[in-house]
């Protein structure tokens, strides 16, 4: 069974006992946490979409947070003595899934 949840603005495909890196959620390692905003529920039979999804719900513990690796911004102009270069290093949360709960059967 597969699900694809919405957080931190973007949507992942998630099955049980995946690891994932998502943006960076208040919650410390080792704790549980619930998505709620499903979007699509699917298992071999087929899928579910829309009303079919009330009460479903993806359960994950948080395994880590940490910070991406450095992408650095350069901006040049050729011939007018202007270099600009800058760093940024996103935050992310490690979580790994623990369960896909169905939503309702109609």
């Amino acid at each position: 069974m597969y699900a694809v949840l919405v957080t931190g603005g973007k949507q992942y495909r998630v099955m049980k006992g995946e690891t994932l890196r998502v943006e960076k959620l208040d919650a410390e390692a080792g704790q549980d946490i619930t998505f709620d905003n499903i979007l699509m529920l699917g298992d071999g039979e087929g899928v579910k979409l829309g009303d079919a999804l009330k009460g479903a719900s993806v359960t994950a513990t948080v395994k880590s947070q940490g910070r991406a690796d450095k992408v650095r911004i350069i901006k040049f102009r050729r011939r007018k003595h202007h270099k600009k270069q800058m760093g940024h290093r996103q935050y992310y949360t490690e979580i790994e899934i623990t369960g896909i709960a169905g939503g309702d059967n109609k």
